[in-house]
Parts: C-alpha cells; sequence; structure tokens
C-alpha cells in the first residue's frame, strides 16, 4: 500500500486554508467566534488528497480533489452552522461522564426511546436535564458499553489509539485480470462510501451503485445535491435485498467485480451469507468502512461521523469539549477509502482493507500536530484570522462547481 506524508507546511499555511474550507465555520460556539484550533488537521488531509492522485494516475486518470473543502460539502447543501457541543446536525451532543466526556449521537427516533434504558431508569425520554445527571455518574465505559448493546451511537472521546495508517489490511492475493476499466460494486450508504465510490468513478471506473428497495440509501431523505455530488457519475441498481433471488444477483454482481466497496456491520454480509474473504480469495478487492473496525469486541458498534471523529480525538478540548467539522469522520474516511481502492486497483491486488470512521480520524488527530492559536476577530461583517501576512476571511462552506445528476435506481 501507498505511503502517506502529512504535507509539509507551516501554521500559517494550514490557518490559510483551514478558514478558506468552510470547515472551520462549522467549528466553535454558535455565539462565539469560529474555532481555529484544529487547523493541523489541513496537513494529513492534504496528504491523503496526493495519495489519492498518486494512486488513481498509476490506475490511468490522475484525480486531483480539495481534501480540505471536502469535508464541509455536506453543510454546503444542508445549511449547517457551528453549535460548539452540538453538531452541525443537531443530533449528536457532547455529555459528560463521570470521568470525562463521550459523544452521543441519537439522529433516528428510535434512539431517543433508548435513553431510559441507557441510564438504567424509567423517565421520561424528553427529560434531558435528569439524563444528563444520571450520565454524570456512570463512567465512559459503562455509557459505551450499554449504548453498544442498545444500537446507540456513543463514543468516549479520544478513546480510538494512533493506528498507523488510516486503513488496515488483511490478507491479500493477486486480483483477477481487469479490463481497461476496473468494475466497483459501491453497496454503500449516507457519506464516507458513497464519497469513495464518487471518486472512484470520476477517476475512469464503472462504478454500479446498489441500493436495496427496503432500505434505500438514507441520503435520499436529503438535499438532492449533495446525493448527486457523491452518487452522480454511477450507474443504478435497486435489489429486493435480503430476499435468496437479490442476494443471488448481487453474488453474481460481486464475482465479476474487480472490487466491492461496502459500509454495513460485518453481521450483515454475514446473515446474507457473504464473505468478504472468500470474495478476496476469489480475486476481487474488498474495502469495508467501518464505525470501529471489523473485528474485536467494537465490530458491530453504531457509528456516526460526529461521535466517531470524537472518537478518534477530533475535538476542540473544553468543559465541554466542541465538534470539528460536520461528521468530519465520513469525508476522512472516504478520502482513504478511495485512496486504498485506488491503489489496489492499480496493483492489480484482491486485498481486504478496513477504513474505520474512528481510526481514520485518529490517524488524522495524530498528524495534525499540536492545537493551533491565532486571534480571530470580527469585522465588516465577518470572522477572519490575524495572521503575519494580514487578515484572511472565515469562508463558509461552498457547494462544488460541478454537480452531476443522480438518477433513481432502477431494478
Amino acid at each position: 500500500m501507498l505511503a502517506i506524508e502529512p504535507a509539509a507546511l507551516d501554521d500559517d499555511e494550514c490557518v490559510r486554508a483551514w478558514a478558506a474550507s468552510g470547515a472551520m465555520h462549522l467549528t466553535g460556539l454558535a455565539s462565539g467566534p469560529p474555532s481555529v484550533s484544529p487547523a493541523g488537521v489541513v496537513r494529513p488531509l492534504i496528504g491523503l488528497g496526493e495519495t489519492l492522485a498518486s494512486a488513481t494516475g498509476r490506475l490511468g486518470a490522475e484525480l486531483r480533489v480539495d481534501p480540505v473543502g471536502s469535508v464541509a460539502h455536506r453543510a454546503a447543501f444542508t445549511g449547517f452552522g457551528r453549535s460548539g457541543s452540538r453538531s452541525p446536525g443537531g443530533f449528536a451532543q457532547m455529555v459528560r461522564a463521570r470521568d470525562g466526556w463521550v459523544a452521543l449521537n441519537l439522529p433516528r427516533p428510535s434512539d431517543i426511546d433508548m435513553l431510559p434504558a441507557l441510564v438504567g431508569a424509567p423517565m421520561a425520554t424528553r427529560d434531558w436535564p435528569v439524563i444528563e445527571q444520571r450520565l454524570a455518574a456512570m463512567t465512559c465505559n459503562d455509557i459505551v458499553d450499554t449504548g453498544s448493546l442498545l444500537g446507540l451511537a456513543v463514543a468516549s472521546v479520544g478513546a480510538t489509539g494512533r493506528p498507523e495508517l488510516p486503513w488496515a489490511m488483511g490478507h491479500q492475493c493477486r486480483g483477477r485480470p481487469r479490463g481497461s476499466q476496473p468494475v466497483v460494486v459501491d453497496l454503500s450508504s449516507l457519506w464516507a462510501g458513497p464519497l469513495a465510490g464518487g471518486l472512484l468513478a470520476e477517476a475512469g471506473c464503472r462504478v454500479l451503485k446498489v441500493e436495496s428497495t427496503l432500505r434505500p440509501d438514507g441520503a435520499r431523505r436529503g438535499p438532492a445535491g449533495f446525493l448527486e455530488l457523491l452518487n452522480g457519475r454511477k450507474e443504478q441498481l435497486s435489489l429486493d435485498l435480503p430476499t435468496l433471488g437479490a442476494i443471488g444477483r448481487l453474488r453474481e454482481l460481486i464475482a465479476r467485480a474487480d472490487l466491492v466497496l461496502e459500509a454495513s456491520r460485518p453481521r450483515v454480509m454475514q446473515q446474507w451469507g457473504i464473505s468478504a474473504a472468500e470474495v478476496v480469495a476469489a480475486g476481487t478487492a474488498w474495502v469495508s468502512i467501518t464505525g470501529h473496525g471489523r473485528s474485536g469486541r467494537h465490530a458491530n458498534r453504531v457509528a456516526f461521523g460526529d461521535d466517531a471523529a470524537a472518537s478518534g480525538g477530533l475535538a476542540v478540548p473544553g468543559d465541554p469539549p466542541m465538534f470539528v467539522g460536520d461528521a468530519i469522520a465520513d469525508p476522512i474516511a472516504g478520502l482513504a477509502a478511495a485512496a486504498a481502492a485506488a491503489d489496489l486497483l492499480a496493483d492489480g491486488c484482491a486485498a481486504l482493507v478496513d477504513v474505520s470512521l474512528a481510526g481514520a480520524s485518529a490517524w488524522v488527530r495524530a498528524h495534525a500536530g499540536a492545537p493551533i492559536d491565532r486571534p480571530v476577530i470580527h469585522s465588516d461583517g465577518c470572522w477572519r484570522v490575524e495572521l503575519t501576512g494580514g487578515p484572511v476571511p472565515v469562508r463558509p462552506p461552498a457547494v462544488p462547481d460541478e454537480v452531476t445528476a443522480c438518477p433513481v435506481a432502477t431494478k
């Protein structure tokens, strides 16, 4: 696999890119200045972008993206803003535990119903002050372990250790001979996986987006422009998963593919009788995007971009800590998955690669360096960061110039 070298940028260069990206606009208190502190993440993000360019260049069509700006793309379509210890999307919140902080993410109505079980006492699910009081008496591990059993996306801030790379490589073998246009079966949804698949399509791969008729991509419930940005270059197919006939059809697609991209918990494929290891042994590469890894006690934990980023240590320190950007673990993992996939395809290698949201975030945090401190002032109607060469404006998230239409999936 390719080595990734974080960009050799000084702090002022990082701040310029951070302020221009839209991500700084999303970080900090709603009532105060945006936070410059995490600007060092620019270094590893640009390193990921260079790795992607190198891998896609060997694949045949070098793809250069704006890796820093991409972390704010969803907010450009949704209009999200910063909200300090609450995520820009509004579903995740930093909560005090007895021995630290946890990020509790409740994006689904059923998650709210689980709160009494999480704190171990019957109560009104909307009685947030009482819930906070009870959580404050629990340890971080107790909250995470109980929440995970209940299917909640909850993580202790900074709990994920530093990985060597933003992905883990399993066993590998020589892939099957492929044609001039690699075929990718994209089984992912929401943000990280579709971003990776979209980048591979832009790099010249034939990407087939496969959705379940019963559970289509949840991104279809969000802004159409964001869905189009991620999926507009892909072919679309809808299957009646998990019926036996649909699983059989999926097996056929996988058998003819050069690479499978998926973002489900490992038990989903196990329930369908599809083994990633067997697929790799047959010569098809497999890139899996998970919350906290494919193996170990956390393999089937639910995770979303905000809580996974916090687990990886991407949080502005404080009492309480504040979220960095909007679900930033998703675009980080998407960039990493695309780079890993392009590298496998370029080398003709079949391998099982695991890109965890929390692990990729921890890798970025580890290579970001120390928090950066620069004055942030408000003048002429906008926030600006004072640098040696003069102030630079903090830009809001911007919609990319080109958005390709994404058709509705067809059978």
